[in-house]
């Protein structure tokens, strides 16, 4: 193929590209801010934030948990254990990730 017949594909993808959103860190009250009173949708569960701090996954079965934001991370807890998992967090609004300290992402997409 010759490149100016390429050359509207090129033009298309680098523009595509550019205008792409980065990823956005979210800090504590801005956490605190898209979790409160929200459901975020995962690919195959969903799960609620209570303002209470009590939030709830639901992926076929419900399992109920406590949340909280301390040091600009999203931290959860789910009874029976007592230690508390925590998250740095990054936006593409509406699209959310929650990423473990591993480096394991999970995304998210709010609801409400």
């Amino acid at each position: 193929m010759r490149l100016y017949l390429m050359l509207p594909l090129i033009l298309c993808a680098t523009t595509a590209i550019s205008e792409a959103r980065p990823w956005a860190t979210m800090r504590g009250p801005q956490i605190a801010s898209i979790l409160t009173g929200k459901t975020v949708q995962y690919a195959t569960a969903k799960q609620d934030f209570r303002t209470s701090g009590r939030t709830l996954y639901s992926a076929g079965a419900e399992s109920w948990g406590y949340w909280v934001v301390r040091d600009n991370q999203y931290c959860s807890m789910w009874p029976p254990s007592d230690i508390w998992a925590c998250y740095d967090m990054t936006i593409q609004a509406p699209n959310i990730r929650f990423i473990g300290a591993a480096g394991d992402v999970t995304e998210g997409v709010v609801l409400d």
